[in-house]
C-alpha cells in the first residue's frame, strides 16, 4: 500500500524530476512532429528545381523538436552551412528547417545537399545533368 502511494507521487512529479525525457533517443518520423518542406514558403524559394510532390516527400523537424544525438541533418533554410551531427542538447529552432537524413532516401538527400553527379541523384537528377555527365 505504502508502495502504491509512492509511485503515485513520482507519478505526479515525473515531468519535474525528467523534464527532458527521452530527450535525444532515435525516433522516427511518426515520434515527433514534423511538417512538410511543401509547406514552407521559404523553401519553395530556395529549392524551385524540386516539383511539389518530391517537397511533400521532405519532413522538416518541428520548431523545439530535440535532435536525435549522431543523426545526421540538413537544413534547408541554410543550406551553406552544409550537413551537421546532431546532439541531444539541441533543438529545432524557429529558424531553421531541419531534415534528418534517415527520413528520406539517399537520392532524395543528396539532391537537396547538393550533389550534381546524376548517377547518385537517381530519379531526380535533371535531364541537363544526365547531358553533362555523358
Amino acid at each position: 500500500m505504502a508502495q502504491d502511494h509512492v509511485r503515485s507521487k513520482e507519478l505526479e512529479y515525473e515531468e519535474d524530476l525528467r523534464p527532458r525525457n527521452r530527450a535525444g533517443e532515435n525516433r522516427s518520423p511518426e515520434l515527433y512532429d514534423t511538417r512538410s518542406a511543401f509547406d514552407i514558403k521559404s523553401v519553395h524559394a530556395s529549392f524551385r528545381e524540386l516539383p511539389d510532390d518530391v517537397l511533400k516527400q521532405i519532413p522538416v523537424l518541428e520548431t523545439g523538436e530535440v535532435l536525435e544525438e549522431g543523426a545526421t541533418y540538413f537544413d534547408l533554410a541554410h543550406p551553406e552551412r552544409g550537413e551537421f551531427t546532431g546532439m541531444n542538447d539541441q533543438e529545432a529552432s524557429p529558424d531553421e528547417c531541419l531534415v534528418n537524413k534517415s527520413d528520406v532516401d539517399f537520392e532524395l538527400w543528396n539532391r537537396i545537399i547538393g550533389v550534381t553527379h546524376p548517377d547518385r541523384l537517381g530519379r531526380f537528377a535533371n535531364p541537363r545533368e544526365r547531358e553533362e555527365a555523358a
